[in-house]
Protein backbone atom coordinates (compact mmCIF):
# COMPACT_ATOMS: atom_id res chain seq x y z
CA UNK A 1 0.00 0.00 0.00
CA UNK A 2 1.43 3.11 -1.24
CA UNK A 3 1.47 6.27 0.85
CA UNK A 4 -1.46 8.24 -0.35
CA UNK A 5 -3.47 4.72 -0.12
CA UNK A 6 -2.64 4.30 3.32
CA UNK A 7 -3.63 8.48 3.96
CA UNK A 8 -6.59 7.64 2.49
CA UNK A 9 -7.84 4.41 4.21
CA UNK A 10 -6.81 6.67 7.49
CA UNK A 11 -9.06 9.30 7.01
CA UNK A 12 -12.41 6.66 5.98
CA UNK A 13 -11.51 4.71 9.27
CA UNK A 14 -11.52 8.35 11.38
CA UNK A 15 -14.97 8.65 9.85
CA UNK A 16 -16.24 5.66 10.50
CA UNK A 17 -14.77 5.49 14.35
CA UNK A 18 -16.10 9.32 14.70
CA UNK A 19 -19.64 8.25 14.21
CA UNK A 20 -19.40 4.83 15.81
CA UNK A 21 -21.48 3.87 19.11
CA UNK A 22 -19.41 1.43 20.22
CA UNK A 23 -15.69 0.13 19.02
CA UNK A 24 -14.48 -3.20 20.57
CA UNK A 25 -10.84 -4.08 20.58
CA UNK A 26 -9.93 -8.16 20.13
CA UNK A 27 -6.86 -10.48 19.65
CA UNK A 28 -7.21 -12.79 17.33
CA UNK A 29 -3.98 -14.68 17.95
CA UNK A 30 -4.33 -18.40 17.27
CA UNK A 31 -7.92 -18.35 15.52
CA UNK A 32 -7.81 -19.85 12.12
CA UNK A 33 -9.15 -18.13 8.88
CA UNK A 34 -12.31 -20.69 8.97
CA UNK A 35 -12.95 -19.57 12.19
CA UNK A 36 -12.32 -15.98 11.49
CA UNK A 37 -14.50 -15.82 8.88
CA UNK A 38 -17.47 -17.48 10.74
CA UNK A 39 -17.44 -14.39 13.15
CA UNK A 40 -17.04 -11.77 10.51
CA UNK A 41 -20.00 -13.30 9.17
CA UNK A 42 -21.86 -13.08 12.64
CA UNK A 43 -20.78 -9.40 12.95
CA UNK A 44 -22.23 -8.83 9.28
CA UNK A 45 -25.70 -10.42 10.12
CA UNK A 46 -25.88 -7.85 12.56
CA UNK A 47 -24.32 -5.14 10.49
CA UNK A 48 -21.10 -4.42 12.60
CA UNK A 49 -17.75 -4.27 11.24
CA UNK A 50 -14.84 -6.50 11.83
CA UNK A 51 -11.36 -5.18 10.48
CA UNK A 52 -7.82 -6.44 11.19
CA UNK A 53 -5.67 -3.12 10.99
CA UNK A 54 -2.33 -2.23 11.88
CA UNK A 55 -2.03 -0.53 15.01
CA UNK A 56 0.00 2.40 13.86
CA UNK A 57 -3.14 2.83 11.41
CA UNK A 58 -5.66 2.25 14.32
CA UNK A 59 -3.25 4.98 16.47
CA UNK A 60 -3.51 7.40 13.85
CA UNK A 61 -7.18 7.30 12.81
CA UNK A 62 -8.00 7.73 16.38
CA UNK A 63 -6.73 10.69 17.37
CA UNK A 64 -9.30 13.68 17.81
CA UNK A 65 -12.54 10.95 17.87
CA UNK A 66 -14.57 9.44 20.44
CA UNK A 67 -12.35 6.02 20.33
CA UNK A 68 -8.83 7.74 21.31
CA UNK A 69 -9.18 6.48 25.14
CA UNK A 70 -8.48 3.17 23.86
CA UNK A 71 -5.01 4.43 21.54
CA UNK A 72 -3.02 3.09 24.46
CA UNK A 73 -4.14 -0.89 24.30
CA UNK A 74 -3.47 -0.79 20.00
CA UNK A 75 -0.63 -3.85 20.85
CA UNK A 76 -0.03 -6.95 19.51
CA UNK A 77 -2.36 -8.82 16.61
CA UNK A 78 -6.00 -6.84 17.23
CA UNK A 79 -8.87 -6.82 15.81
CA UNK A 80 -11.90 -3.81 15.72
CA UNK A 81 -15.46 -4.51 16.04
CA UNK A 82 -17.27 -1.15 15.14
CA UNK A 83 -20.88 -0.90 15.39
CA UNK A 84 -23.03 2.11 14.29
CA UNK A 85 -26.26 1.34 15.86
CA UNK A 86 -26.85 -1.34 18.94
CA UNK A 87 -23.81 -1.86 21.20
CA UNK A 88 -25.24 -4.33 22.79
CA UNK A 89 -25.32 -6.67 19.81
CA UNK A 90 -21.81 -6.21 19.59
CA UNK A 91 -20.99 -7.04 22.82
CA UNK A 92 -23.36 -10.29 23.02
CA UNK A 93 -21.82 -11.89 20.06
CA UNK A 94 -18.37 -11.35 20.89
CA UNK A 95 -19.28 -12.58 24.35
CA UNK A 96 -20.89 -15.55 22.76
CA UNK A 97 -18.11 -16.45 20.65
CA UNK A 98 -15.09 -15.84 22.91
CA UNK A 99 -16.90 -18.55 25.23
CA UNK A 100 -17.33 -20.75 22.24
CA UNK A 101 -13.25 -19.75 21.08
CA UNK A 102 -10.81 -19.54 23.39
CA UNK A 103 -8.11 -17.91 21.34
CA UNK A 104 -10.45 -14.96 20.74
CA UNK A 105 -9.64 -12.57 23.88
CA UNK A 106 -11.96 -9.35 24.04
CA UNK A 107 -9.65 -6.45 25.03
CA UNK A 108 -11.09 -3.33 25.57
CA UNK A 109 -14.20 -1.42 23.95
CA UNK A 110 -14.97 2.25 23.88
CA UNK A 111 -18.39 3.33 24.13
CA UNK A 112 -19.42 7.17 23.87
CA UNK A 113 -15.98 8.12 24.51
CA UNK A 114 -15.88 5.68 27.80
CA UNK A 115 -13.61 3.20 28.17
CA UNK A 116 -14.67 -0.20 29.02
CA UNK A 117 -12.94 -3.50 30.23
CA UNK A 118 -13.54 -6.85 28.94
CA UNK A 119 -15.82 -7.25 32.55
CA UNK A 120 -17.77 -4.01 31.77
CA UNK A 121 -18.31 -5.60 27.80
CA UNK A 122 -19.33 -9.25 29.47
CA UNK A 123 -21.73 -6.76 31.11
CA UNK A 124 -22.97 -5.09 28.61
CA UNK A 125 -23.47 -8.47 26.64
CA UNK A 126 -26.45 -9.11 29.43
CA UNK A 127 -28.43 -6.51 28.49
CA UNK A 128 -31.73 -7.37 26.65
CA UNK A 129 -31.26 -6.20 22.54
CA UNK A 130 -32.06 -2.69 22.22
CA UNK A 131 -35.93 -3.90 20.70
CA UNK A 132 -36.77 -5.65 24.01
CA UNK A 133 -35.98 -2.66 26.00
CA UNK A 134 -38.30 -0.54 23.65
CA UNK A 135 -40.73 -3.30 24.02
CA UNK A 136 -40.44 -2.83 27.61
CA UNK A 137 -41.16 0.98 27.70
CA UNK A 138 -43.78 1.25 25.56
CA UNK A 139 -45.80 -1.61 27.66
CA UNK A 140 -44.73 0.75 30.50
CA UNK A 141 -45.97 3.51 29.04
CA UNK A 142 -49.05 2.10 27.87
CA UNK A 143 -49.89 0.59 31.17
CA UNK A 144 -50.60 4.00 32.39
CA UNK A 145 -53.25 5.51 30.48
CA UNK A 146 -54.88 1.92 30.53
CA UNK A 147 -55.06 2.11 34.23
CA UNK A 148 -56.19 5.08 34.81
CA UNK A 149 -59.22 4.59 32.56
CA UNK A 150 -59.94 1.40 34.64
CA UNK A 151 -59.52 3.40 37.70
CA UNK A 152 -61.88 5.87 36.40
CA UNK A 153 -64.57 3.25 34.89
CA UNK A 154 -64.38 1.83 38.43
CA UNK A 155 -65.08 5.18 40.42
CA UNK A 156 -69.49 4.79 38.87
CA UNK A 157 -69.45 1.12 38.66
CA UNK A 158 -68.73 1.06 42.71
CA UNK A 159 -71.59 4.37 42.86
CA UNK A 160 -74.27 2.14 40.94
CA UNK A 161 -73.01 -0.94 43.69
CA UNK A 162 -74.09 1.18 46.45
CA UNK A 163 -77.12 2.73 45.17
CA UNK A 164 -78.65 -0.53 44.14
CA UNK A 165 -77.99 -1.68 47.45
CA UNK A 166 -79.65 1.26 48.96
CA UNK A 167 -82.74 0.63 46.54
CA UNK A 168 -82.96 -3.28 47.43
CA UNK A 169 -82.16 -2.22 51.49
CA UNK A 170 -84.89 0.47 51.33
CA UNK A 171 -87.74 -2.29 49.46
CA UNK A 172 -86.97 -4.77 52.34
CA UNK A 173 -88.17 -2.08 54.65
CA UNK A 174 -91.51 -1.13 52.59
CA UNK A 175 -92.29 -4.84 52.12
Amino acid sequence: MDIEAKKQFVADLKQRLDRSKVVILTDYKGLDVGTVTELRRKLREAQVEFQVIKNTMLRRASEGTPVEPIIEHFKGPSAIAVSYDDPVTVAKILSDFAKANDKLEIKMGVMGGKLMDAGMIKSLATLPSREVLLATVLSTMNAVPTSLVRALSDVPRRMLNVLQAIKDQKEQVAA
